[in-house]
């Protein structure tokens, strides 16, 4: 009577309380081994544990192999990957603000005693950074030089701003600075006021 008892629950408990071993990857005990209510919970608990850890595993494999592609690409430089300082920004912005330059005001130009640099009312100096807004070159000066009667436009447009050439033209003269660009010259003693100039189309490149 015993034994059919034994029987009837081992058949019931292997019905309606072992879990599915295929659905939780485990393998079932064998019969008599124990277990009850007790042991397919926990059975149940270890293979959900095992499963979590293994899709875990697997998550992070994969992001594993997702960095080592990126790193590995051919045009992947790891020197350049970095973050963009807050300050280069402003440190840009600064430099292009200087690079703007500061401009004579009023402009002069002078012989070769008189210092060049950025003219002001203060400051009365040569502007050495002159450009002719006619022909759009830049005015070339030469110390101590003035130009002979000879010149005339022909022989600024073809020879400016080769020095070789228009040194033929060239006559020695202390004190005085001869300025030139492609369609204009002068012959300069004293500090002047290219205001008052009316034929020159010669203004401060900036500084």
């Amino acid at each position: 009577m015993a034994d059919d008892l034994d029987e009837l629950l081992d058949e019931v408990e292997s019905k309606f309380c072992r879990p599915d071993p295929l659905r939780l990857g485990t393998v079932e005990r064998p019969r008599g081994g124990g277990g009850g209510f007790f042991g397919n919970d926990q059975n149940r608990a270890e293979a959900k544990e095992n499963l979590r850890l293994a899709e875990t595993f697997e998550k992070e494999d994969d992001l594993d192999s997702l960095i080592n592609e990126i790193f590995e690409e051919p045009h992947f430089d790891k020197k350049h990957f970095k973050l963009k300082s807050k300050s280069s920004g402003n440190t840009s912005v600064r430099a292009s603000i200087q690079g703007l330059g500061k401009s004579c005001s009023p402009v002069y130009i002078g012989g070769s005693t008189v210092p060049c640099g950025i003219g002001t009312n203060t400051s009365q100096r040569a502007c050495d950074h002159l450009r002719c807004t006619a022909c759009d070159f830049w005015v070339e000066s030469y110390d101590d030089y003035r130009w002979d009667k000879s010149c005339d436009y022909l022989f600024f447009r073809n020879n400016m701003p080769e020095f070789h050439k228009l040194k033929t033209k060239l006559v020695k003269k202390k004190g005085t600075r001869a300025y030139a660009c492609q369609c204009s010259w002068r012959a300069v003693e004293e500090l002047t006021d290219l205001q008052t100039d009316h034929q020159l189309r010669w203004v401060c490149g900036k500084h």
